[in-house]
């Protein structure tokens, strides 16, 4: 397998103690928000309502404008206020550098079975450099606007407002380093303990000194960090890094993991029809590549099979000997199974992100959501997936390709807020 990490001038991951804006703990359950991405303007709305000091009124501020575009110049304008604001009246509070231990706990209910998830990673600040090198490695594209949206944001702001999730290879030198001082910061008091949307959040500063340098000195054993989630936060980062001269513009925060510590769901899709096919005609057209079966509910699809849902009934697709090239790390996911042998050659979708025929579902919403959807649907079909695993993802990245467009689903995600980016 050809490896994009060969050739770089550094090898190895920085992390980075870092100045951070912080809520009082008295207030930590107040400040502490959804991230940007997963509530809408009026979600956002309703969630900061009665709330001055959450933390969304600096991440979704037009919120707060009569004119509620995210995107308008008034929009960056009022998140800069409304951090100003929050500063101003001590609902965050300026730390000296340091790093910081995060962990989030919570119990994830998929239909009938219920999925213990528990991460715990090490914040600090990373590197727009290593970013740019590769150290930090992708596996999605970015979209445009969004990543305008968020490099105006973060320009204006003059902060980094919420952090990445990174991981890294369980087997790299530095690995268990990293784990043995966590555990030792862990079994300490934490600065902020609290509960949020069905998630435990635990939060410790690293106060001993000789425990931040281990820290940094296993990372410098790894070499290289994976995203996670927050592909257009990296990528604006980078950008802004490039328009400022505050030598803290040149770095961003994250939640750095150890890849078994995630847990990964799968992204469903639903398609709004069967492209004229009548039922028997659509099953029939997957009989090739598929063995198709009836099943009386959702399914639990494993590695190579998928779940539809159409006209009212669950069918069980398992890939027939010689479909999946194993050989092949992007080949060989599900969802692009799904893509080479159902939607584009099936239902004529070929493009999954324009195609308006097409919508996904994050995991988190199980199977009775993609029920619900296709209900509605007159000849719609929903595919329920297998998760897609880190090494998964890892491999990908290595090659230096990208995943296949909505290929993972991280729970839980990281809580805005805790610990904010100034450049000055």
């Amino acid at each position: 397998m050809p490896d994009r990490r060969r050739g770089r001038v550094r090898d190895v991951a920085t992390i980075r103690p870092f100045r951070a804006l912080r809520p009082p703990r008295e207030l930590v359950e107040a400040v502490a928000a959804p991230p940007y991405d997963v509530v809408d303007t009026a979600e956002a709305a309703a969630l900061a309502a009665g709330n001055p000091d959450s933390f969304l009124h600096v991440t979704r501020p037009e919120i707060d404008l009569a004119d509620a575009d995210p995107h308008s110049e008034a929009a960056y304008a009022q998140a800069r206020t409304a951090l100003a604001d929050a500063v101003a009246k001590g609902a965050l509070v300026a730390r000296g550098p340091a790093v910081l231990v995060y962990r989030q706990e919570m119990t994830i209910r998929l239909g009938e079975r219920a999925v213990a998830a528990s991460q715990t990673g090490v914040v600090g600040c990373v590197s727009t450099a290593e970013y740019r090198a590769g150290v930090i490695a992708t596996h999605e594209f970015t979209r445009p606007d969004k990543e305008d949206d968020r490099t105006r944001h973060i320009d204006t702001l003059g902060a980094h407002d919420e952090p990445v999730m990174l991981m890294y290879r369980t087997d790299q030198p530095g690995a268990a380093q990293v784990g043995a001082v966590v555990a030792e910061v862990t079994a300490g008091e934490p600065e902020y303990a609290f509960e949020a949307d069905g998630v435990r959040h635990t939060l410790w500063e690293v106060s001993d000194a000789g425990q931040v340098t281990r820290l940094v000195e296993g990372f410098e054993r790894i070499d290289t960090l994976y995203v996670a989630d927050g592909h257009h936060r990296c990528a604006a980062a980078a950008r802004v890094a490039e328009r400022r001269a505050e030598p803290e513009a040149a770095y961003f925060p994250a939640t750095v993991l150890a890849a078994d510590q995630l847990t990964v769901l799968a992204y469903h899709r639903v398609v709004a029809d069967r492209a004229g096919l009548d039922t028997p005609d659509f099953l029939a057209a997957l009989e090739g590549a598929f063995a198709v079966e009836p099943v009386d509910q959702a399914p639990d699809p494993a590695r190579h099979q998928l779940g539809v849902y159409t006209d009212g009934r669950w069918y069980l697709l398992t890939a027939r000997p010689g479909v999946v090239d194993e050989q092949d790390p992007i080949a060989r996911l599900d969802v692009a199974v799904l893509t080479e042998r159902v939607l584009a050659p099936v239902l004529g979708i070929t493009d999954q992100r324009t195609d308006r025929r097409i919508t996904f579902v994050g995991g988190i919403r199980g199977t009775d959501e993609l029920v619900r959807r296709v209900d509605q649907l007159p000849a719609g079909v929903a595919f329920a997936l297998p998760a897609t695993t880190t090494a998964d993802v890892m491999d990908v990245a290595d090659l230096g390709e990208v995943m296949p467009p909505k290929s993972t689903w991280f729970e839980p995600k990281l809580r805005s807020g805790l610990f904010v980016h100034p450049f000055a």
